[in-house]
């Protein structure tokens, strides 16, 4: 069975060792996988944000795990995740869309950011990782794992750092289950990415119906609201100095002081997150510390928050 090709060899030998499947039986086992996504995960998660979403599978993919990872969009987010008795890394991943479109919803904005595909905020990581969350709540509804454990997953990462992230596990053949979500106008991809060793081995189960009511679903976008609200935020003031000649500008050195522009009042300091004016404040000092007063907002706290999160 040896060939000219190490790419070959090792196909070969992944084949007789079950972890390479043929194309026919990877296909099925990804489109019963792809059929759970499109039966429960709009229901489950659109459901719990009130937001209307539709989940398609759209096929599959079969190569080496790092091939099928380049393969994805640059603006996508990835975790890795295990699930014990089940598989000890398995991949999600999701087009930057999304997040932003599900944080834009609950901010009350149905254009969801008009589709951007940059690269997430720290905010939106966070929310990208309880969405993995339910995306790996909904695969483990539908396969047998015995024990009863839950999935665990990293936080979320961008695409570019999928190398890093992923450097201690060995690369080996897999098959990427792709669903494609819709929220409003705006829609996304979705992958699980799975070695083929143990999708081959994968039982899939009558699915256990994950969908929430009432106050269950209320508590879990207020999860999703207050994971908004807790996450760390950069703060930058800006101070107005008095205009100088680029003459004067050009002679400055080491010691040489430049006025505020508010010479003789309170000087005023402008604050803002990401880029986004938040506040109009007064420059002063506490003790050891200089400080701002705030002493004007540029908006109300949803107007804010909505500002910060579009920086």
């Amino acid at each position: 069975m040896a060939t000219s090709s190490g790419s070959m060899d090792r196909a070969v030998l992944a084949r007789l060792t079950g972890d390479l499947g043929d194309a026919k039986t990877v296909s099925r086992i990804c489109a019963d996988i792809g059929g759970i996504y499109a039966s429960l995960l709009a229901d489950t998660l659109g459901g719990e944000l009130n937001l209307e979403l539709d989940v398609e599978y759209i096929g599959s993919e079969s190569a080496l795990m790092s091939t099928l990872v380049g393969r994805l969009n640059a603006a996508s987010t990835l975790t890795i995740g295990s699930l014990r008795n089940w598989c000890p890394n398995f991949i999600l991943s999701c087009e930057n869309t999304l997040p932003i479109s599900i944080i834009a919803n609950l901010l009350g904005d149905d254009t969801g950011a008009e589709g951007e595909t940059r690269r997430l905020s720290a905010i939106e990581l966070d929310i990208a990782s309880l969405v993995f969350q339910k995306v790996a709540s909904v695969l483990r509804s539908g396969i047998e794992a015995p024990g009863g454990f839950e999935p665990a997953l990293v936080d979320a990462y961008d695409h570019s750092e999928h190398v890093q992230k992923h450097a201690e596990i060995v690369d080996m053949f897999a098959a990427a289950v792709r669903m494609r979500m819709t929220i409003g106008k705006i829609s996304g991809e979705i992958q699980l990415i799975i070695p083929q060793g143990v999708l081959l081995k994968t039982v899939i189960v009558q699915p256990k119906l994950l969908g929430q009511q009432g106050e269950a679903r209320e508590a879990w976008k207020e999860q999703l609201e207050k994971q908004v609200r807790r996450s760390q935020v950069e703060l930058q003031a800006r101070v107005r100095m008095q205009s100088l000649t680029l003459e004067t500008i050009s002679r400055l050195s080491v010691g040489d002081v430049i006025p505020f522009f508010d010479a003789g009042t309170d000087v005023r300091v402008e604050v803002d997150a990401n880029g986004k004016m938040l506040y109009n404040c007064e420059f002063g000092r506490s003790g050891q510390n200089y400080t701002v007063k705030i002493k004007e907002s540029a908006g109300t706290t949803e107007e804010s928050l909505k500002r910060i999160l579009e920086g």
